[in-house]
């Protein structure tokens, strides 16, 4: 039987995003420029009324992530990116989103901080991704992609998951991945069987109106919608996490790390490998909800536990809570968009292994 050729396209990260974005039926999008991300809005504003969208480069980035709101609150797929002073002026309006339980994709494509930093590529904003990073109790889905063919594929996915859960996804990439040039398969946007949009504001001419927002005043009422948010976010522990591993079955170090880092530490990996290093790779895909669960099986083998970050450890704290004590968790980071490379990590993969 004759294998049938998949044709493969050479495109940059951001504007793979922005194309799998269109193509998954984004229809609304507002931007403000900042380097590592510009790409997507330049793509978006002649591509994205090709398709019968709307693109607005918005007068702020606070402009832009209230214009998504509004943009959410009729049913239309939307989505802002930015890179990490431009998320964290959004992160007000991101609040509001997930307190009017609105469907948006939001994307940072990580520079070096804090303050403004550089452009280069970093993994400084881990906290402000999972932990929340507004004010109020709420969390995002947030996939971690590494290579291109993850950022096309997530970048899908996430709009189907902001429909399904009525809340905001953000897309955790970095300037690296973003300016990446590689091939990938344009895989084909199946919309799944998605819950009606019958909360959507779009005019009440024969039926109830509906109405949009965060503030609840009364008696309770606040605390009633936030214990029916921690609801939805508990489904998403249980049903959405994601994860990938490489030699993590024998493997006597566990090197824990996402996005870019952990495409540089596969590459020590194997090298380590081929040296008689038992070391294996474990890389959340979804870092909320974290996949602690399997951290902790592999844990329980008292196997050691190495994190790598772009970063001075943010997600370290996470894999600690999981390996709860069990074994020992070390770390290494580089900080303010310091761009490891495979032989130096082989070099701290060897170095961990030997205390192993």
């Amino acid at each position: 039987m004759e294998r049938r050729k998949v044709k493969k396209v050479l495109m940059k990260g951001n504007e793979a995003m922005a194309e799998a974005a269109i193509q998954a039926g984004c229809r609304f999008y507002a931007g403000y420029p900042i380097t590592p991300q510009n790409e997507i809005p330049e793509y978006m504003s002649w591509r994205l009324p090709e398709a019968g969208g709307i693109f607005i480069q918005s007068e702020s980035e606070l402009a832009a992530i209230n214009m998504v709101f509004g943009a959410s609150a009729t049913g239309t797929r939307a989505m802002t990116t930015s890179s990490s002073p431009g998320i964290s002026l959004k992160q007000e309006g991101i609040s509001y989103l997930a307190g009017a339980r609105l469907p948006a994709v939001i994307a940072n494509i990580q520079r070096g901080g804090p303050g403004l930093g550089n452009i280069s590529g970093s993994q400084a904003d881990y906290f402000q991704a999972v932990k929340g990073g507004g004010h109020g109790d709420y969390r995002l889905l947030v996939y971690a992609p590494w290579d291109l063919q993850e950022m096309w594929d997530l970048t899908m996915k996430s709009f189907d998951k902001a429909d399904e859960y009525r809340n905001p996804v953000m897309i955790l990439s970095d300037g690296m991945l973003g300016q990446l040039m590689e091939p990938l398969v344009q895989t084909r946007y199946k919309r799944p069987k998605l819950p009606p949009k019958d909360w959507a504001l779009t005019g009440c001419k024969g039926r109830k109106p509906n109405v949009v927002k965060s503030l609840f005043m009364g008696e309770g009422e606040l605390e009633e919608k936030n214990w029916k948010l921690q609801e939805k976010y508990t489904r998403m522990q249980k049903n959405e996490v994601m994860y990938d591993s490489l030699y993590t079955k024998d493997a006597e170090l566990i090197v824990v790390a996402y996005g870019t880092a952990a495409r540089i530490v596969s590459s020590a990996i194997r090298r380590s490998r081929k040296q008689g290093i038992k070391a294996g790779l474990f890389r959340p895909v979804t870092l909320f909800p974290f996949p602690e669960k399997e951290i902790a099986r592999l844990s329980k083998a008292k196997k050691r536990f190495l994190t790598i970050e772009m970063n001075m450890g943010q997600m370290v704290e996470d894999v600690r809570l999981a390996v709860n004590g069990r074994t020992q968790v070390d770390f290494y980071g580089r900080p303010g968009g310091g761009l490891m490379t495979p032989d130096e990590l082989y070099d701290v993969i060897k170095k961990h292994y030997s205390k192993a």
